[in-house]
Order: C-alpha cells, then sequence, then structure tokens
C-alpha cells in the first residue's frame, strides 16, 4: 500500500514538474529562492510593528522567528530520520522530470513548505480580526511549494505534510505567544 501512494506521489510529481516550460523556468527560479521574499519578511514585520506596541511588538516578533526556526529545525530533523532521495537525485525519477535546480539532503518533508507555513499560519492567527486581506498571505507557501515541485526537487507529498507540519508549528507558537503575553498583562486588581 505505501508503495503504491508513493508511485502515486511520483507520477504526480511528474505530471505536475512536466508542466513547466523554458518560457517559465526564469520565474520558477526565481521564486524559488528565500532571498527573493525577503520583502515579504519586512512588510510582516512591518504589519506587527503598526498593529502592535511596544512589549507586544517584541514578542510577536520572537513568534515570527521561533515559527521559523522551530518549523526548520523539525523538517531537517525529519529528513535525516525518513531519509528520502529528492527526485533530482533519484535516477528513475529524474529522467522524467526538468531538474532546474541541485538541491542537497534529503526531500522528505520540504522545509520550505513548512517554513513558510508555519509564518503564515502564525501571522494570520494575529491577523485574522484585523485584515480581511491577510489571508491572502497563504499564496506565498502555494507559489514557494509549486516551486520546489517545478524545479524538480520535491515530491507533492513533501510539499503535503511540510504544509501540515508548518501549520501546527505556527499555530502552537501563536498560542504561545499569547499566553506568555496574557502571563506579563499587568494586574487590574489592587
Amino acid at each position: 500500500m505505501l508503495e503504491q501512494f508513493l508511485h502515486y506521489d511520483e507520477q504526480l510529481l511528474i505530471y505536475l514538474n512536466n508542466l513547466g516550460s523554458l518560457r517559465y523556468d526564469a520565474f520558477w527560479l526565481l521564486v524559488t529562492r528565500i532571498w527573493f521574499w525577503i520583502p515579504l519578511y519586512l512588510f510582516i514585520t512591518i504589519l506587527f510593528f503598526k498593529a502592535l506596541s511596544y512589549p507586544k511588538f517584541y514578542v510577536a516578533i520572537l513568534g515570527y522567528l521561533l515559527s521559523f526556526g522551530i518549523s526548520f529545525g523539525l523538517a531537517q530533523w525529519i529528513k535525516v530520520a525518513v531519509g528520502r532521495l529528492r527526485p533530482s537525485h533519484y535516477t528513475k525519477i529524474s529522467e522524467q522530470i526538468r531538474v532546474l535546480h541541485d538541491a542537497t539532503h534529503f526531500s522528505f518533508v520540504s522545509g520550505h513548505s513548512a517554513t513558510s507555513m508555519a509564518i503564515v499560519v502564525y501571522v494570520v492567527c494575529w491577523f485574522t480580526h484585523k485584515n480581511k486581506w491577510i489571508f491572502l498571505l497563504f499564496l506565498w507557501p502555494l507559489l514557494f511549494a509549486y516551486s520546489r515541485i517545478y524545479v524538480g526537487v520535491h515530491y507533492p507529498l513533501d510539499i503535503l505534510v511540510g504544509y501540515f507540519l508548518g501549520a501546527i508549528v505556527g499555530v502552537a507558537v501563536f498560542y504561545g505567544i499569547k499566553y506568555l503575553i496574557s502571563q506579563n498583562k499587568p494586574s487590574t486588581t489592587q
């Protein structure tokens, strides 16, 4: 059963990856780079700065960084524990896909998917009631993750499990930070 599931995962990768064309390669190679998203990271920081007062701002930014760090660390640990080769390093698959980027280490789970989803879920938890457009941030992990399939370094399952891991981390960090903030409120009783 697991072999059949992994076969479907490989077939979906081959299909999605082969939707690409030379015309769009430069775009997806840009999107897959972490530094391409620096303006978004700055935008999120500004969002927190404008919405939160002095002490809350720093605690919220700490949560933002924790969301990234925890999801990144867990993704790296899972990659080593599982040891799934990237499609670009698996001859049976690499001969059937377009490999545009040579990534190192293992494939499962996608660190790009986990970290981007953790950050977005964390930010959306903060701003759901303050900004109706905040859900547009979910476009980031979608684009980021598809770029990893497009350039031939992740299977769809790597992406989906990365999303799940990131969402759990983002929610957990949000509630942990909210708890810390609630514990540090000045007492209203005399």
